[in-house]
């Protein structure tokens, strides 16, 4: 593959094949570049009797197809120095390669081999299956991480997104090749994935290359119509796990992917409980009073609803206390407006940040795949930014004042 000249680099290009396939490009001048199919379908897409299945065939994927085995899907891209990687979530499944420039070509038709011709064979899904159920007992074993899952489950109650990813040990145990087939037979199709590629390629060699590997590949109706969650009741649960430290989450569900209110949450989040030893939160439990070692706050977003948290683990006797000065923090932010020089402090904080993540380009080609995706679109670090910008004391205010009333709000504690 010709690398481009080293010119200034030019905005992303977008194209869809006849079979309904959309491609992305993002040019760069690094020689090492990333590429994939980003899938529209996870965990909230599985049947009642397929608890695990994306996770499960995002595993199984690269276990053989109608030409490879196992091995030689290992070596293709590790024999020059790439690899080969996937993940699974709510409402997407990824598989994705990294490599050196030159070997563009090895690593699009291996992805297209892997992605449309997968067999899934049974002696490959027996010892697989193991493998999963191990990873469930060490997530099982590490309460912090859990009680993530637990708290969706709880303010997602009796919907697929309350699902935890990796599955039931018990329902993987009667997964065969059928049952993995019959998933990726429902969702894996032109339509209803992108490939996205970040690197220093010509677009046209992307799509000259992308139309000879799926000129077979026919169009598919895909339905992937998703049934909303129902109306949310707050709760609050107290679960008797016998943790040498008491974990905590507090929170609701939040925006969708698509609420132009999402920009002020994400500024608030990063005030409340951001990654900054600034954050409010980290000031008030840890600094001052030194309660956790650990407090935090989160965002996630689907594409019809979302969620938001804080999460920190503390002593036994210190629940209380914690709780109290969480509380206390909420309530200032629904009832004190932010001075002109804070609001501004905190955006070039949270621009700061998101200008320094953009560093890592495996990272950003991950990011412009779920966003195109889900949004058919993508914004560059510039757009962004002037989004941030534009927030104002009263965005923020009112933004503060839904989503983090104590009414509102559902609690999971372990104790």
């Amino acid at each position: 593959m010709k690398k481009l000249a080293l010119l200034p680099l030019l905005g992303h290009h977008q194209y869809t094949l006849a079979n309904g396939l959309r491609i992305i490009h993002q040019p760069s001048f690094s020689d090492v570049a990333y590429c994939g199919f980003a899938v529209d379908a996870g965990t909230r897409d599985e049947l009642e009797n397929e608890q695990g299945m994306a996770h499960f065939v995002e595993h199984l994927i690269f276990k053989g197809t109608q030409k490879r085995k196992a091995w030689h899907i290992l070596n293709r891209m590790e024999n020059v120095g790439g690899d080969l990687n996937a993940y699974t979530n709510k409402e997407e499944t990824v598989i994705y390669s990294a490599f050196l420039t030159e070997h563009f070509g090895r690593a699009f038709e291996l992805l297209a081999d892997i992605v449309f011709h997968s067999t899934f064979p049974q002696r490959e899904i027996e010892k697989e299956t193991e493998v999963i159920i191990d990873e469930i007992q060490s997530y099982e074993d590490t309460p912090s991480e859990l009680i993530f899952d637990d708290f969706e489950d709880l303010i997602f109650r009796g919907h697929p997104l309350g699902r935890n990813i990796l599955g039931n040990p018990e329902l993987l145990k009667t997964f065969h090749s059928e049952d993995a087939a019959a998933f990726t037979s429902r969702f894996y199709h032109p339509g209803n994935m992108v490939f996205f590629v970040w690197g220093n390629l010509y677009f046209k060699q992307i799509i000259r290359l992308a139309e000879k590997l799926f000129a077979d590949v026919p169009a598919v109706t895909v339905d992937n119509r998703r049934t909303p969650p129902s109306l949310y009741t707050p709760e609050k649960l107290v679960v008797h796990k016998d943790t040498h430290q008491a974990h905590v989450m507090i929170g609701s569900r939040g925006y969708n992917a698509y609420d132009d209110k999402r920009t002020a949450l994400y500024l608030l989040n990063n005030i409340l409980g951001g990654p900054g030893m600034n954050s409010r939160l980290n000031v008030s439990l840890r600094e001052r009073r030194g309660l956790v070692y650990n407090v935090e706050s989160n965002l996630t977003s689907y594409t019809d609803t979302g969620a938001f948290s804080i999460y920190f683990g503390t002593d036994l006797e210190d629940v209380d206390t914690c709780l109290r000065l969480t509380y206390k923090e909420l309530k200032r932010m629904r009832d004190v407006k932010m001075t002109s020089s804070q609001i501004e402090a905190a955006k070039k904080q949270l621009i700061g940040q998101i200008c320094v993540a953009s560093d890592n380009f495996e990272n950003n080609a991950l990011g412009m795949a779920k966003t195109f995706l889900h949004y058919n679109k993508f914004e560059n670090l510039d757009t962004v930014c002037k989004r941030i910008e534009t927030l104002t004391a009263d965005n923020l205010l009112e933004v503060a004042n839904e989503m983090f009333a104590e009414e509102y709000l559902s609690t999971l504690i372990y104790k």
